[in-house]
């Protein structure tokens, strides 16, 4: 039997694997995930100045009242048009995608796509 310690040390394990490969730089910033089972969320980081540019999540004060349960799809198609406007604001059109170790499906994906949609290039 697979526990969610086994689990979550094997995600890790995927996510140190990606992260030898991409890097985010201030031009092409590093698109971050993470999901837990209550919130989903998303940053775009610049590894070479070791600095957050932009984040959002299901707990920011914009999105609480609209989406009720953050662990949802919904919930990661608004934070990942949140994070694409606020990203446009500061004029970042272009990011590396970092799926945290997690497969590309259900809240992940839908993160993806919306921000796609609303502008960001990967």
């Amino acid at each position: 039997m697979i526990t969610k310690g086994d689990k979550n040390k094997a995600r890790l394990k995927r996510h140190l694997r990606v992260r030898k490969k991409i890097n985010g730089t201030a031009a092409r910033p590093r698109l971050s995930v993470f999901r837990s089972s209550k919130h989903m969320y998303a940053q775009l980081i610049d590894d070479v100045a070791g600095v957050t540019i932009v984040s959002a999540s299901t707990q920011d004060k914009e999105l609480v009242e609209v989406i009720g349960n953050g662990g949802n799809v919904d919930a990661a198609t608004k934070v990942g048009q949140l994070i694409a406007t606020r990203a446009k604001e500061k004029g970042v059109t272009q990011v590396v995608f970092d799926r945290g170790g997690y497969l590309y499906h259900g809240r992940i994906q839908a993160l993806a796509t919306a921000a796609r949609e609303a502008g960001l290039e990967f």
